[in-house]
């Protein structure tokens, strides 16, 4: 476990009659639902969780390519609400949101409403409780909501892409709250995604994709597979 370090942040102070939800909405640093206030010992919790250095970089994000450090990725963890055990894995995934080869801003600015699919493979998906069985893109899962949560945090309150301002999504969708799902690798008939990239069925790995909303197709006529 990391020791207890000195956080480098900026603080921002509620008066003590300031309700810290509001507080939160009245600085702009939500994405319309309340978040967790993420006071010094909350962060220094999720940091207990990795050796890395809190200020290191993992990369930038765009459009404004705000510096995502270990520290303030820790920030927005906590505001989503994800456990502390989540983190070597929320460090995983904001290191692929700021690879330059995912291409952040251009998905942050555009008029399409894609928005980054995390998608979780390897046995750290047991370990951290993600839901990749029924109901995987839907609620009631802490590990998909707040990991997924994570990701829009850090674009809004690192990348500086807000709503109504420098992100243009001409419709936007849900899944930009949050979407995170993990691959059912027990039951599905074909090698798992991180295997298929070259990754051993014993790692754990995070994949982002520039996903639109999901389509769902049902067919209730049909009753043989031919008719299908």
């Amino acid at each position: 476990m990391a020791a207890v370090t000195t956080l480098h942040s900026r603080r921002i102070h509620a008066a003590a009659e300031d309700d810290p939800f509001e507080f939160f909405f009245e600085q702009g640093l939500t994405d319309g639902l309340p978040v967790v206030p993420p006071t010094e010992e909350r962060v220094q919790r999720m940091l207990a969780e990795t050796e890395r250095d809190p200020q290191e970089v993992l990369g930038t994000i765009g459009p404004n390519y705000g510096r995502a450090t270990v520290e303030k990725v820790a920030i927005n963890a906590v505001m989503a609400g994800c456990h502390p055990s989540y983190f070597p894995t929320i460090l995983a995934v904001a290191e692929a949101l700021s690879d330059e080869k995912f291409n952040a801003h251009a998905l942050n600015v555009t008029t399409f409403s894609a928005t980054p699919l995390t998608i979780i493979n390897g046995p750290v998906r047991n370990e951290i409780g993600v839901n990749c069985g029924h109901n995987a893109l839907g609620h009631g899962f802490r590990a998909n909501a707040t990991i997924g949560r994570m990701v829009r945090l850090c674009i809004m309150n690192i990348g500086g892409a807000k709503p109504h301002q420098i992100t243009k999504a001409t419709m936007g969708h849900p899944a930009q709250y949050t979407f995170c799902v993990g691959e059912n690798e027990e039951e599905s008939p074909w090698e798992p995604l991180h295997v298929e990239k070259g990754f051993r069925p014993e790692q754990s790995t995070v994949t982002l994709f520039g996903g639109h909303s999901p389509f769902q197709i049902n067919d209730h006529a049909s009753r043989t597979a031919e008719q299908l």
